[in-house]
C-alpha cells in the first residue's frame, strides 16, 4: 500500500477516535445501581462544571466552579444555608449525584412539593438520615426522622449518594454502603422542586441524574430487610 495512503488512513482513524472519546463525554453516566426502584427516563442531568445557570436559581450564599464542580459556601449575612434550587415535576424518581466536604458541617438534598419543604436527606460529617419535613412549620404537622446512620463522611473527598423515592417509601444509600429507609404518607405527593443547600463552610457537587422510577420486580421480597432497621 502507498505510504501516502497508510497516512491518510491512520490520520483518519485518529479523528474517528477523537470523535468516539467527545461523543462519549456526553453520554449521561453509567446506570445506577439501586435497590428500592427501578430508574426509566432521565428527567435531569447535570455534570455541575460551569457556572450556575438556568434552570438552576441560587437562593442563598456563594456558588463558584472550583476545580472543576459546583461549590456551595454560606454566606454568614444571609443567616440561612446556602441554597440552589429548580423546578422538576415528578412524584417516584431516582436520585443520584457526588459530594465533597470541604468544612461545611451539614449539607441536604431538599425534596419540595407545591406546599412547601417535603422531605430530605441530610449528610453531616459523622453520618447522614432521611427525614420528612415540617409541611406547614405552624402545626399539626411535624417532622419526622425516618432513619439515622451513624458513619464517618470524610472530608474532601467524593461520596455518592443515591435517593430512591416511591409512594411513600423513601430510601438513601451513601458510597453503596450503609442505607437509611423508612416511609410516611405525606412523602406520597407530587413533587415540583428540588435544591442543594450547604450549612457552614464549603461543599462541591458533582454529576447529578435524576431519572424517573418505578418499583423495582423484587422489592417486594427485599423490602423487610431495610425494614427491620427502620426506626
Amino acid at each position: 500500500m502507498p505510504r501516502a495512503l497508510q497516512l491518510s488512513g491512520l490520520v483518519f482513524a485518529v479523528m474517528l477516535s477523537v470523535v468516539a472519546a467527545d461523543e462519549s463525554e456526553k453520554k449521561p453516566a453509567a446506570a445506577v445501581e439501586t435497590l428500592m426502584c427501578e430508574p426509566g427516563r432521565l428527567l435531569l442531568s447535570d455534570d455541575f462544571d460551569k457556572p450556575l445557570a438556568q434552570p438552576w436559581k441560587a437562593a442563598k450564599g456563594k456558588w463558584e466552579i472550583v476545580e472543576g464542580a459546583i461549590q456551595g459556601t454560606e454566606i454568614q449575612a444571609d443567616m440561612h444555608g446556602a441554597v440552589i434550587r429548580t423546578n422538576l415535576p415528578w412524584h417516584d424518581a431516582v436520585i443520584q449525584y457526588s459530594f465533597k466536604l470541604q468544612g461545611a458541617k451539614m449539607t441536604s438534598f431538599s425534596i419540595n412539593d407545591a406546599k412547601g419543604h417535603n422531605s430530605r436527606v441530610i449528610v453531616t460529617p459523622t453520618g447522614f438520615s432521611a427525614r420528612k419535613d415540617d409541611h406547614d412549620h405552624t402545626g399539626p404537622d411535624k417532622p419526622a426522622l425516618l432513619q439515622a446512620v451513624k458513619t464517618p463522611v470524610t472530608a474532601d473527598e467524593w461520596h455518592t449518594l443515591v435517593i430512591e423515592v416511591r409512594g411513600a417509601e423513601f430510601l438513601a444509600r451513601l458510597d453503596g454502603k450503609q442505607t437509611a429507609y423508612g416511609s410516611h404518607e405525606a412523602i406520597d405527593i407530587n413533587k415540583s422542586n428540588i435544591g442543594l443547600t450547604v450549612s457552614g463552610e464549603s461543599v462541591s457537587f458533582k454529576n447529578l441524574r435524576i431519572w424517573e422510577a418505578t418499583e423495582k420486580a423484587d422489592w417486594s421480597v427485599n423490602r423487610a430487610k431495610y425494614m427491620v432497621k427502620a426506626k
